[in-house]
C-alpha cells in the first residue's frame, strides 16, 4: 500500500492528531468506534466523518504516534489503538488448563 496523505490544512492535521492522541493517552487502549465517541464528546471541527477519523488513525499509525494491538479472546479478536508509553491492560479470560476451563477439583 502507498502512504497515506491528508487533505487537510497541516494546521488542522496537527490539531486533529494531537486532540486524537490525548484521547487515547487518556482513555486507551481503545476501539474505533469508542474512540469515535470521545472524538463526538470533545466535538473535534476538523473531523467530517467517523471514516475520515479512521483514515487520520490509519496515517498516525504509519507515522508510528500510535500503535495498533490485537486482543484476542477466544475465536474474537479485537484491535485497539493504543500509544506507545501506555501498558496494555488488556482484559483475557485465564488460559485453559488440560482442555478445561476451570481446574478439577478433587
Amino acid at each position: 500500500m502507498k502512504p497515506i496523505e491528508l487533505k487537510t490544512p497541516p494546521e488542522q492535521t496537527q490539531t486533529i492528531t494531537r486532540a486524537i492522541f490525548d484521547i487515547v493517552k487518556e482513555h486507551g487502549p481503545l476501539t474505533i468506534s469508542e474512540t469515535w465517541d470521545h472524538v463526538q464528546e470533545v466535538g473535534l471541527r476538523g473531523l467530517t466523518s467517523k471514516r475520515h477519523m479512521k483514515i487520520v488513525l490509519r496515517w498516525m499509525k504509519e507515522r508510528q504516534k500510535l500503535r495498533q494491538i490485537c486482543n484476542h479472546v477466544g475465536p474474537n479478536k479485537q484491535f485497539l489503538y493504543t500509544t506507545w508509553f501506555t501498558k496494555p491492560n488488556i482484559k483475557q479470560q485465564p488460559k485453559p488448563v488440560n482442555g478445561f476451563s476451570h481446574p478439577k477439583s478433587s
